[in-house]
């Protein structure tokens, strides 16, 4: 019997080849959609599952509370970790780990006997307890995990770094040189190897320092209090049968037992709690240090893009099936004749369905093999098709393609199986009302989905635009960033500075700590003379020279900037922006102008004096509001960048200038620079891997939108083709039967598009509000989307009605 209903299915594949290649093509592209997203949300959802203490890994976050506002942060200061597991016997081990937050990138060198030394510019690197890996596996080739980072000045490369520094040659003993804006410029001995695994990790490490060694083991030695300098991810492992909220109920004990006093002289108070290892890429909403979050939004949308995508393709394989039962329904009539009954209609019907949604599954499986390194890199993620590891997510994509064939299939089997045989064997089958309705109701529901997405894709990239055009309040344009890493490359900076000035292609030179779009740690709470610590205001700053803002074009309101005329500036000159004015209680910046603003640290009192206010910049990204800003002048030559305003023109020739200074004054490492637009625009990345993601998927979308209507238009038009004949035999126009003939789908697309309008406003409207600032949703976007939907839907329902149009009417009005 199996063998006969699939003889009978292929057969009616065969005769039927259009519609069969429609209804296989439909399913395929949205089966292809729902792998390539199932994957996506796979690796997004598997981060840091591969450690074997996984259950019992925690970080330790800390939530600050000061003016009534509430912020949470991923880290804590450098002696809590340790205080902890001695306070609670629940904890196992700790480990601290810091990324190199004060560079983008950080240089290794290595120097071999009689030869050159070999530098190259890092990224993600570390400094990590010895105890870090004894908490997270890592899968080492050389080396000892265990005691690797047990010694001062020891680091752990991964095999890539390794094999650029050293070749193949064991890296084990070898001694190189670190330069860091964060831990200083050490040398260290290499004592591991490790090889990355092919999983997601939210610790995204290229290599760790130790943290014996460098600057960061004097800054934690003289960190004596557990208040301030809040920059450690600090990792618990918890024992066995430790409930961690349990455990976290005795933290406000903790706090009040080692950081009342100073909580209440800094002004602020705080929180600890946990955050599970496994939750942190997705479920804890909190910006990490240590690699890219990810969004649960971007899930849910990619998710429902998926669904939505696949139930398209449902949609039109049940209107084409429904559709075609006047040509079933004599089969059917004949069938139940001799003795067929319901049930082994609705078996066959359904087979036939299951059968072309496993052919659409085979051809989804090679076009997703096909589409995956296109689909990876539009989506920012390594992702792989691995059938010995993620078997359990293959057969749930059979699982899929039987759902769906079943779903599909479902009304048209019963609705076929439902024929009387006397009335289809006389010619008397018409399509019933409710069959017509529901084909009607399906074709609106599809176009619904298809303008909501046309709509978020419009909405989303009108937004990246918004953020990639507006004024930030400073020269962005033809400004060229170049690191100073080592001691030597700060060493150069009066010198290169004062060449590259010299430049006709340059309009100015200035040099900092930070800039804009990067991340700045500084930050200080100061107050207002006669205010207390409680009236203090957070304010981050900057260490520039004297040039930096003027680099930057950024103009004085009030005051003046700093220059080589006010030496004098780089004892306590503090330049603070309107924000802060705001939000210090001034009545004007000319009113702080002059005034002295006091800094109270670790029972000692520190003053700076207002000497410029300047108007708000934005020196985050705008998904944040601008916050209270200053600059101070260093008081000696020594930054992290050196920012060169170009003029319009040749940069590439100003590039090649500057090159050749830079390696005259500093031979032994490599020249690098990158653009501070492109650099603002980083933070970003997700954002524009949401748009192309949802672009993509909205044209696919669109496809299987206009597939399903095109396999109606022809059904509608080899339906009334004797009515189309009398039309034009009595007269009229191939305009006239054109517009018939499309009327009737445009009216649907018209009312999907009054229904869809509505739910993508409150969509896209709930999706703007993370960001402070954000383009509104201008009424042409969906007078847009409207032309769109209806070009399209008129594209699709126009070939065959213009081809129905001018066939011959004396053929279509024969009799059979």
């Amino acid at each position: 019997m199996f063998k006969n209903y699939l003889k009978i299915s292929w057969r009616n594949l065969q005769k039927n080849k259009i519609f069969s290649f429609i209804n296989i093509l439909g399913l395929a592209i949205g089966l292809t959609c729902c792998i390539l997203i199932a994957l996506y949300i796979f690796h997004e959802t598997s981060y840091d599952s591969y450690h074997k203490n996984i259950k019992q890994l925690y970080q330790l976050g800390t939530t600050f509370v000061k003016d009534g506002k509430i912020n949470h942060l991923p880290n804590t200061p450098a002696p809590m970790g340790a205080a902890m597991k001695q306070e609670f016997p629940e904890i196992a081990e700790t480990a601290r780990l810091l990324a190199l937050f004060a560079e983008d990138k950080t240089i290794l060198q290595y120097k071999p006997q009689n030869a050159e030394t070999r530098s190259f510019y890092e990224t993600k690197g570390y400094v990590a307890d010895s105890t870090f890996f004894r908490l997270f596996d890592y899968n080492f080739i050389e080396g000892n995990p265990i005691n690797c980072l047990d010694a001062s000045n020891t680091i752990v490369l991964s095999e890539e770094i390794a094999k650029k520094l050293f070749g193949n040659e064991s890296a084990i003993n070898k001694v190189i040189q670190v330069s860091s804006n964060t831990n200083g410029d050490t040398t260290f001995t290499v004592t591991g190897v490790f090889r990355p695994l092919a999983k997601p990790t939210q610790v995204d490490a290229r290599f760790f320092l130790s943290v014996k060694g460098g600057d960061m083991e004097r800054f934690i030695a003289g960190q004596t209090d557990m208040v301030s300098n809040n920059m450690f991810n600090t990792f618990f492992l918890l024992k066995p049968g430790t409930d961690a909220k349990k455990l976290e109920a005795k933290f406000p004990a903790f706090v009040d037992k080692y950081m009342a006093t100073g909580l209440k002289s800094a002004g602020f108070f705080k929180k600890q709690f946990l955050m599970a290892v496994k939750d942190l890429h997705l479920h804890t909403g909190l910006k990490s240090d240590m690699g890219e979050v990810g969004s649960r939004k971007s899930l849910y949308v990619l998710g429902s893009i998926a669904l939505f995508t696949l139930l398209l393709a449902c949609i039109n394989f049940m209107n084409l099936s429904t559709a075609r039962s006047s040509k079933r329904s004599t089969e059917v009539g004949i069938r139940k004749v001799l003795g067929a009954e319901k049930k082994s209609l609705v078996k066959q019907f359904i087979g036939e369905s299951l059968l072309m949604s496993l052919l659409g599954l085979i051809i989804a499986m090679a076009l997703a093999a096909i589409s995956l390194k296109g689909f990876s890199y539009i989506s920012g993620t390594e992702l792989s098709m691995n059938w010995s590891t993620q078997w359990p997510l293959f057969l749930g994509f059979v699982a899929i393609a039987i759902v769906t064939g079943i779903i599909a299939g479902s009304y048209p089997a019963f609705y076929l199986s439902s024929f009387r045989p006397v009335r289809v064997l006389k010619g008397r089958f018409t399509n019933s009302l409710s069959a017509v309705a529901l084909r009607k109701g399906l074709v609106v529901f599809q176009f619904i989905i298809g303008a909501v997405l046309i709509i978020a894709a419009v909405v989303i990239g009108k937004q990246m635009r918004y953020m990639t055009t507006k004024d930030l309040g400073f020269a962005k344009d033809q400004q060229i960033i170049i690191p100073m890493r080592s001691n030597e490359a700060k060493e150069i900076y009066t010198a290169l500075k004062n060449e590259v000035r010299k430049s006709p292609m340059v309009t100015q030179v200035g040099a900092s700590l930070y800039y804009p779009g990067i991340l700045n740690p500084r930050d200080m709470n100061v107050r207002r003379e006669g205010k207390t610590a409680d009236d203090s205001k957070n304010i981050p700053n900057n260490v520039i020279d004297e040039t930096f803002l003027q680099t930057l074009e950024v103009k004085p309101v009030a005051g003046r900037l700093f220059s080589q005329e006010f030496p004098g500036d780089t004892a306590n000159a503090f330049i603070i922006n309107m924000e802060a004015v705001r939000e210090l209680g001034y009545k004007s910046p000319e009113e702080a102008v002059g005034s002295k603003l006091y800094l109270d640290y670790r029972g000692n009192t520190y003053d700076f004096l207002v000497v410029g206010v300047v108007n708000d910049f934005h020196f985050q990204d705008l998904k944040v509001p601008i916050r209270p800003y200053g600059f101070f002048r260093n008081s000696e030559p020594y930054y992290n960048y050196l920012v060169v305003h170009a003029k319009p023109g040749n940069i590439s020739s100003l590039l090649t200038t500057i090159g050749n200074s830079w390696r005259r004054l500093n031979p032994n490492e490599p020249f690098e620079y990158s653009f501070l637009d492109d650099d603002f625009q980083k933070n970003y990345q997700a954002e524009n891997k949401l748009l192309a993601m949802v672009d993509s998927f909205t044209i696919i979308a669109i496809l299987i939108c206009c597939l399903g209507l095109f396999g109606l238009a022809a059904f509608s038009a080899e339906q009334r083709v004797k009515e189309i004949g009398i039309r034009k035999v009595l007269g009229a126009s191939i305009t006239n039967i054109v517009g018939l003939l499309s009327k009737e789908f445009l009216k649907l697309v018209f009312v999907a598009l009054l229904v869809a309008s509505p739910i993508a406003w409150w969509v896209m409207n709930k999706w703007l509000q993370d960001f402070a600032y954000r383009t509104d949703i201008s009424w042409w976007v969906f007078v847009f989307t409207a032309f769109a939907a209806l070009f399209i839907a008129l594209l699709t329902v126009s070939f065959l009605a213009l081809k129905a149009a001018i066939t011959n009417p004396v053929n279509n009005l024969r009799t059979e």
